[in-house]
């Protein structure tokens, strides 16, 4: 499955619902496994970024529609990184010529 690692910044509705945070975070956890995906980590984080999540998904379009629902509830907004094991990149060099 494609690995995705998700950057999130609390918007101004997601810090004053902060308290909610735990609630909402269970709920996006089951969202995803529901779609086939699974959360291999997910960081409350400080610095840049207030969240870090590291997911595996069935495809980038079953990612793109998670990331579109959650971005429409209003608490966070994303970056998301597609990323690559070792192999993968291994097998990616070799198509180089």
């Amino acid at each position: 499955m494609p690995t995705y690692i998700t950057l999130m910044n609390l918007t101004d509705q997601g810090i004053r619902n902060i308290k909610d945070a735990p609630k909402r975070t269970e709920a996006a956890i089951k969202a995803i496994e529901a779609a086939g995906g699974k959360v291999i980590g997910s960081y409350a984080t400080m610095g840049q970024y207030d969240y870090v999540w590291i997911i595996e998904g069935p495809s980038d379009e079953a990612a793109m529609l998670q990331l579109l629902s959650t971005g429409m509830k209003g608490n966070v907004r994303t970056t998301t990184l597609k990323a690559f094991t070792k192999e993968e990149f291994a097998e990616i060099i070799k198509k180089l010529p």
